[in-house]
């Protein structure tokens, strides 16, 4: 069965971390984040249950705004957008 989110965000980035487990799949978008252009788009998969903890909290603390987040068939769906600061 294929995994289909509900929310059709176009992103300009896409960060598999299905494969990772905590503290990875937010060290790897930090990592992400960081290399992207201001005020675009980077779409997070990971199978990690700490990463629906862990994003959403991090990005609360951090200029980048969580566009919309979901779960899909065990794995955990976010949109985030680079912040304004580099």
């Amino acid at each position: 069965m294929m995994n289909r989110v509900t929310q059709q965000i176009p992103s300009d980035e896409k960060l598999d971390a299905t494969d990772v487990s905590c503290p990875l799949p937010l060290l790897k978008t930090k990592m992400a984040l960081k290399s992207m252009s201001r005020g675009k788009i980077l779409w997070v998969i990971a199978k990690d249950a700490g990463s629906w903890r862990d994003i959403p909290k991090y990005l609360g603390m951090s200029e980048h705004e969580l566009v919309h987040l979901e779960e899909v068939d065990g794995e955990y769906h976010y949109w985030i957008r680079k912040g304004d600061k580099a």
